[in-house]
């Protein structure tokens, strides 16, 4: 029980509890288990996510015909075409994941007739803005090697199959 008083609430003895004093009292703006809700664990990204995420940015560059070299691409058809395969968007594309940052090499072919100091300057641009912005990952470096040029006459490599 209160009483009022000019210095404000007083508590007198009693048996009843005051609701007031007995519930525990919350600073506005705080939230239960305390702290900002996306400081509350880990998060954790594989290699794969990343690779997935610059091969596909690198193969939508105008001027890369492909990623990986004619022995991976030449797999990875075979691959592609047994039931329940699926094309790989991690073909030539090598990540190495940190906590924070991340680092890749990338293997392209360029089709003929295209600048490849251009080429590769976009794709890396294209990998970096991609990485950075779909996992919050630093790209500390993006090397490519290109392996090969297309050429127009050229057949892309993909052996025939016996399977129809």
């Amino acid at each position: 029980m209160t009483d009022m008083t000019e210095g404000g609430p007083v508590r007198t003895p009693g048996p009843e509890k005051d609701l007031l004093e007995t519930t525990p009292r919350k600073s506005p703006g705080t939230r239960r288990g305390g702290g900002d809700p996306a400081t509350r664990g880990r998060t954790t990204i594989a290699d794969g996510v990343v690779e997935k995420v610059a091969g596909l940015a690198a193969r939508d560059v105008l001027g890369v015909h492909t990623l990986g070299s004619g022995l991976s691409r030449t797999f990875g058809a075979v691959r592609d075409r047994v039931p329940g395969g699926s094309k790989s968007a991690t073909r030539g594309v090598k990540a190495e994941v940190g906590e924070l940052q991340t680092a890749l090499d990338l293997e392209i072919v360029v089709d003929y007739g295209v600048s490849i100091a251009d080429v590769a300057k976009a794709v890396r641009e294209n990998v970096i803005a991609a990485v950075e912005r779909m996992t919050g990952l630093e790209v500390v470096e993006v090397n490519i090697a290109v392996s090969d040029v297309k050429l127009p006459e050229e057949e892309d490599e993909e052996p025939e199959t016996r399977l129809q």
